[in-house]
């Protein structure tokens, strides 16, 4: 059977060529990728692990988050592995979530929800309000974190039913 571009020896050739030398760019990236961009993101604040470094600076939140008109849980060790503490963490579900790293990182409350791994693309991002200390914040995600303030997220996912939250019904006569 015959390939395209294998016929004739010439092509052969250059088809050859082509083809190492793609696989050589190709090993490239992968081993710039991996020993280059992942160390150099892992290192990054909200991605790191705190279990042998010195944090010097620490704060506490409160955090509440409201789905689809009902309060969700807060789980309880979010970014604690086996292998790992991440840099904001909680340790039970009583909302209460800590942040600790060697200086101020300007943590925002997206970086809690990405370590909590919410599902941020199945929420309608236009609906989506964050509250500090009961004021609605302008910021949204990229809300600051700061130290024993309250922070509520309201959510409605992208297939909420929306006609659940309003009577269609007349009122009735008194």
């Amino acid at each position: 059977m015959k390939y395209p571009g294998m016929g004739d020896p010439y092509k052969r050739s250059k088809t050859i060529k082509f083809l190492v030398l793609s696989a050589i760019i190709g090993g490239i990236a992968v081993l710039l990728t991996s020993l280059i961009v992942n160390p150099m993101i892992g290192e990054q604040a909200h991605n790191a692990c705190i279990d042998d470094i010195d944090t010097n600076w620490k704060v506490s939140f409160t955090f509440e988050m409201i789905m689809d008109g009902q309060k969700a849980e807060v789980q309880p060790n979010i970014g604690i592995t086996e292998d790992c503490q991440r840099a904001i963490y909680t340790l039970s579900n009583d909302g209460t979530v800590y942040a600790e790293w060697i200086e101020d990182p300007n943590f925002e409350i997206g970086h809690f929800l990405y370590i909590s791994k919410f599902k941020i693309r199945d929420v309608e991002e236009s609906k989506t309000e964050i509250y500090v200390n009961d004021r609605l914040s302008e910021q949204g995600l990229k809300t600051p974190i700061q130290d024993k303030y309250h922070y509520k997220a309201v959510f409605t996912s992208k297939d909420y039913d929306t006609s659940k939250d309003k009577d269609f019904l007349p009122e009735l006569e008194k």
